[in-house]
């Protein structure tokens, strides 16, 4: 019997209610990960197509003859044109048609992910070789040696956000999940910027000067760093003003189990499940993974939106933050005796 009552004190409702959840959040990890990534395949990728009228007309239809719709073809005037919008990043890649000859040229860029660019070069090498021609590969922004399959970006970015979530979560667990006051409030955001500012740093300096993963700024990426830490733990420090500490474990869905495989890490987001394409570019690892290959390999091209993205749930985290400090429940006063 004692056993049994101290199981029973043991066991709140509370912390039954928090052991579900977190067998929850283990099942949905397994899901989202194994559901994003378990069948990868490419479903209208943007790719350009380089060739006189007739040529393109005729390249094109028979790209987009192609089993499953992996291709979303597009002509452009010529060769500069289209050699420009792989490294502006409006398209994957980009096939220049020979006229006068048997042989084409297949522009990728490994560098905005390598599983994309080597399927690219099998369904494209295919498609024309059953017309008798053959396909030369150019890397017109090669992925470092140094970064195998293109995935140091998406590491970095993932790395930045578990510090995002765990410094708002250690601010939570030392002072209690929601600040006492706005002052409070105004104290943990600033922490956090501290911190974000230092993880920033940290990381660019270790993928760039001295494991030379990452070429591009070192500055950029410490301004991304600073950036994608504090807007996740603003997000978090948001989440637990508003559900106590349970927001910790809303802060781990929406960044790592929804966040990380619809990041376009592993395999880019043509190659996902359309959910996971959907949501991917509007969370902080999606966001995040973009900007950084951007500055790595496409001259910073194509940042706006992500940053922007980035951005608002920096600004959004922080207000909510400020406003549940400013709405806490007071402590009903004590009555006189």
């Amino acid at each position: 019997m004692r056993f049994v009552d101290e199981l029973k004190s043991a066991v709140t409702p509370r912390a039954a209610l928090l052991v579900v959840g977190v067998v929850a959040l283990q099942l949905l990890f397994i899901t989202s990960y194994v559901g994003a990534l378990h069948h990868p395949k490419p479903t209208d990728v943007p790719f350009a197509v380089a060739a006189p009228a007739a040529a393109a007309d005729r390249t094109t239809a028979q790209l987009a003859a192609l089993p499953g719709d992996p291709l979303d073809t597009r002509t452009v005037p010529d060769a500069a044109a289209a050699r420009n919008q792989v490294l502006d990043r409006e398209v994957y890649g980009a096939l220049l048609v020979d006229p006068t000859g048997r042989t084409d040229t297949l522009l990728v860029a490994s560098g905005g992910g390598a599983a994309l660019s080597t399927t690219l070069v099998k369904l494209v090498t295919e498609a024309v070789g059953a017309e008798g021609r053959t396909v030369r590969t150019e890397d017109v922004a090669p992925a470092s040696p140094e970064d195998f399959e293109g995935l140091s970006s998406f590491y970095l970015v993932v790395g930045w956000c578990v510090g995002g979530y765990l410094c708002a979560s250690i601010l939570a667990i030392s002072a209690g999940a929601r600040p006492a006051n706005p002052t409070r409030a105004v104290i943990r955001l600033g922490a956090l910027a501290l911190a974000s500012l230092a993880g920033g740093i940290g990381g660019a300096v270790i993928v760039g000067p001295i494991l030379g993963a990452l070429p591009g700024s070192t500055v950029a990426l410490w301004g991304l760093g600073a950036l994608v830490t504090f807007a996740v733990g603003a997000a978090t420090l948001a989440l637990q003003g508003l559900t106590g500490i349970v927001g910790i474990g809303l802060a781990i869905l929406i960044v790592v189990i929804a966040g990380n495989p619809s990041a376009g890490g592993a395999f880019p987001l043509p190659m996902l499940p359309p959910f996971w394409q959907a949501i991917g570019p509007a969370l902080p690892p999606g966001a995040g993974t973009w900007v950084s290959r951007s500055i790595a390999y496409f001259h910073g091209n194509a940042v706006t939106g992500p940053l922007l993205v980035l951005s608002a749930w920096a600004v959004g985290g922080s207000a909510v933050t400020m406003l549940t400090a400013v709405r806490r429940p007071r402590p009903a006063p004590t009555p006189a005796a």
